[in-house]
């Protein structure tokens, strides 16, 4: 049977019996060994180089202060990718993989119907304390129903590194801790059902 045949079969799967249940029923879910190690390491690589060379600039606070960097409430830097840029294959082959996982999951997401994403920020935070204080993702009704993270921290130790993204699910009695591990992908609602916060980093992350 082509590869391909069995990822597509795969991924319908994980779509319907997986991501879709859990978001219904929770608000989140996460996946781990998405990619494997040697493509999830190509991802890395090319992330790092971003990093190294400058190309990230400050986060920018979106709402009343839209377009201001504050360091005290949104550490990290980014770029936005489409996946096409010179030497962002592997990025392209994720985003590829989590465009078809969320194309699966077709009409099955209540009164969304996914039919567009916009392009993949690359974020890092730089240690020293870093973080993103408890935000909505989309607060406003601006289109966004469905936020994806695909992690890189290799040999992550929260208890030591911090850096967990906190969900605090709309109406529940818990907060839930997601750990930001190496070839984790996270699904979960953008809108404020799940206000969320990236707490402090004492690495790269």
């Amino acid at each position: 049977m082509p590869l391909g045949h069995i990822m597509r079969l795969d991924l319908e799967r994980i779509a319907l019996e997986y991501v879709v249940p859990c978001l219904h029923d929770i608000g989140f879910c996460y996946l781990d060994n998405f990619l494997g190690e040697v493509v999830g390491d190509c991802v890395l690589e090319r992330v790092k180089r971003m990093h190294r060379d400058g190309e990230l600039a400050d986060g920018q606070l979106a709402g009343p202060s839209r377009g201001v960097a504050k360091r005290h409430l949104r550490g990290d830097q980014i770029k936005w990718i489409g996946g096409t840029e010179e030497g962002c294959e592997a990025i392209n082959f994720l985003l590829t993989l989590i465009d078809r996982l969320v194309m699966y999951c077709g009409s099955r997401l209540g009164k969304y119907y996914v039919k567009e994403r916009s392009k993949a920020m690359v974020a890092c935070y730089p240690g020293n304390g870093t973080g993103y204080v408890r935000h909505v993702d989309n607060p406003n009704g601006d289109g966004r129903c469905i936020t994806c993270i695909y992690y890189l921290n290799k040999n992550w130790d929260s208890k030591l590194h911090g850096g967990v993204l906190r969900i605090f699910p709309e109406g529940k009695s818990y907060v839930a801790d997601v750990e930001p591990i190496f070839d984790r992908l996270l699904f979960f609602w953008s809108d404020r059902r799940n206000p969320h916060e990236v707490q402090p980093s004492y690495a790269t992350r």
